[in-house]
C-alpha cells in the first residue's frame, strides 16, 4: 500500500525528524503536555478491583486510587525509558514513571504515536541505569499539525497497525502451535517408539503409560550417571574460561558466547571429577529449572553453580530428547520445591523415570527426533523471521505517519469505505 507525500515540506531543524510538512508546527513537548511524576502506591495497593497501576515497563498491580482519569501517555524516568505507553483509563503511576496531561489542541493518541519515535536514548542521563527528567523531556522537540489532522493520523496509524496486530498474532499462534507439535512429536517416539506395530505394555506408571513390550524404564540413574557440581563461590575475571551455570541454558542448547569466565586454577578445580564430553548434558535444577543442552563436540567448560551433569550409559542423543519431553516435565513440575525461588534436588534429577529401549532403536529414534525437531525449528524461525518483518513495518507506518512523509488526511479505512 502507497500514500501519497504532503505538496510543500520544510526542514524541521531536527536531525532525527527530517523534513515535516510545510503548514506543521514544530515545538517542544512542553507545549504539547504537563509531565507530572508518579508516586508510591503501597498505601493505596489492593488485591483486585481498583485501578491500573503502572511503572516504566507497564501495569503491575492495582489501586484504590487514581491519579489520573483522563487519556494520559507514560514516559519512563528510570530503567524502561523507551517504552511510551498509552492509557485511556483512570489509573495511578508510580516514581519510576511519569505521567502527561495533554494539552487540549493535542490528541492523546497522535502524542503518543509521537513519543514513540523519540530516540530516547539521545536525551537520557544516566549511564548504568537509564534516566529521563521533566526538564529534558519538556525539550524534545514536538510536531503539531492541526486537531483534526492529528485525528485523522490516529484513525489511519489505530486502523493499519490493527492489521499488522492480526498477522503478528497469526504468526505467534503458529509458533505455539509448531512448538505443540515439536513436543507432541518427541514426547510420542521416546514412550512409544518408531514401530506403531510394536506390542505394548503397561508400565503401572501415569507419567509413561504404555512403552513397547520389549523396552525397559526406571528411574534415570539406572540408566545414566547424575554428576552434581561443586558448590564453591567462583571469582569471575575478564579473561579465562567458560562456566556454564543457568544463564548458559537456553533453547534447548548450551550457549558459550556470553558465559561467565574463571581463572584457569579456579576452572580445572571446578572441572576435577567432572570433565564435559560430548553427548553428555547438562540440566539445570535451579531457577529455570529443567533446562538442559547437550555438550558438543569441541565444547570446553566448567560447571557453575545450580546444574548438574548427565552422562548417558548409551550416548547418541536418546537421552536428550528424554529430557526435554513432557514426559519428565511433568516429573519436574510436580518434584520443585520452594517458592520464591523453585528448585530440583539432585537425587530428584535421578530419580525420574525414563524408558529404556535397546541401543538400536535409542540411535534411530534420537537420528528421527533430530530430523523432526531440525524441521519444526526452521520453520518457528520462518515465523519469528515473520513478525520482526512485519514489527518493522509497524514502526515505520506509525512513524511515516506522525512525521508527516505520508498524507493520510483522505484516508477511510476499509470496512468504512
Amino acid at each position: 500500500m502507497s500514500f501519497p507525500r504532503y505538496e510543500r515540506y520544510k526542514d524541521s531543524g531536527v536531525e532525527w525528524l527530517g523534513e515535516v510538512p510545510e503548514h506543521w508546527e514544530v515545538r517542544k513537548l512542553r507545549h504539547a503536555a504537563r509531565i507530572e511524576n508518579g508516586r508510591d502506591h503501597k498505601e493505596i495497593e489492593v488485591e483486585e478491583g481498583g485501578y491500573p497501576v503502572f511503572g516504566s515497563g507497564g501495569a503491575f498491580a492495582r489501586a484504590s486510587s487514581f491519579l489520573s482519569e483522563k487519556p494520559s501517555v507514560l514516559l519512563g524516568r528510570k530503567g524502561t525509558i523507551d517504552r511510551p505507553l498509552y492509557v485511556d483509563e483512570p489509573f495511578w503511576t508510580v516514581d519510576t514513571s511519569f505521567y502527561t496531561v495533554v494539552s487540549e489542541d493535542m490528541d492523546a493518541k497522535f502524542l503518543y504515536y509521537q513519543c514513540l519515535g523519540i530516540p530516547f536514548s539521545f536525551y537520557s542521563n544516566g549511564t548504568a541505569l537509564p534516566s529521563m527528567t521533566q526538564t529534558t523531556l519538556y525539550e524534545v522537540p514536538s510536531l503539531r499539525p492541526t486537531i483534526i489532522e492529528q485525528q485523522r493520523i490516529v484513525l489511519f496509524v489505530d486502523s493499519e497497525t490493527a492489521k499488522i496486530d492480526g498477522l503478528i498474532e497469526e504468526q505467534r499462534r503458529l509458533i505455539e502451535l509448531l512448538k505443540e507439535k515439536r513436543q507432541a512429536v518427541i514426547s510420542h517416539a521416546i514412550t512409544k517408539g518408531l514401530n506403531p506395530n510394536a506390542p505394548m505394555k503397561d508400565t503401572g506408571m501415569e507419567v509413561l503409560g504404555k512403552i513397547p513390550s520389549h523396552w525397559n524404564c526406571g528411574p534415570l540413574k539406572h540408566f545414566a550417571k547424575v554428576i552434581d557440581c561443586k558448590h564453591v563461590t567462583v571469582e569471575f575475571v575478564d579473561a579465562g574460561k567458560p562456566i556454564v551455570s543457568i544463564r548458559e541454558l537456553k533453547n534447548d542448547r548450551i550457549e558459550l558466547s556470553e558465559a561467565k569466565l574463571a581463572s584457569e586454577e579456579e576452572w580445572e578445580f571446578l572441572r576435577e571429577g567432572r570433565v564435559p564430553a560430548t553427548g553428555d548434558l547438562i540440566i539445570c535444577r535451579n531457577a529455570s529449572v529443567g533446562a538442559v543442552g547437550e555438550v558438543t563436540s569441541g565444547m570446553e567448560f566448567s560447571m557453575g553453580q545450580d546444574v548438574c551433569l548427565v552422562r548417558p550409559s548409551i550416548p547418541g542423543g536418546f537421552d536428550f530428547f528424554m529430557l526435554i519431553s513432557g514426559v519428565v516435565r511433568q516429573q519436574i513440575d510436580a518434584l520443585l520445591v520452594g517458592t520464591t525461588i523453585r528448585r530440583l534436588n539432585v537425587e530428584a534429577i535421578r530419580g525420574l523415570i525414563v524408558a529404556d529401549p535397546p541401543k538400536g532403536e535409542r540411535l534411530k529414534i534420537a537420528r528421527y527426533l533430530r530430523s523432526e525437531a531440525k524441521k519444526c525449528d526452521a520453520l518457528v524461525s520462518e515465523a519469528v523471521g515473520v513478525i520482526e518483518l512485519l514489527q518493522e513495518r509497524r514502526s515505520a507506518l506509525i512513524s511515516a505517519a506522525v512525521t508527516g512523509k505520508i498524507d493520510v488526511r483522505n484516508y477511510v479505512p476499509k470496512e468504512a469505505a
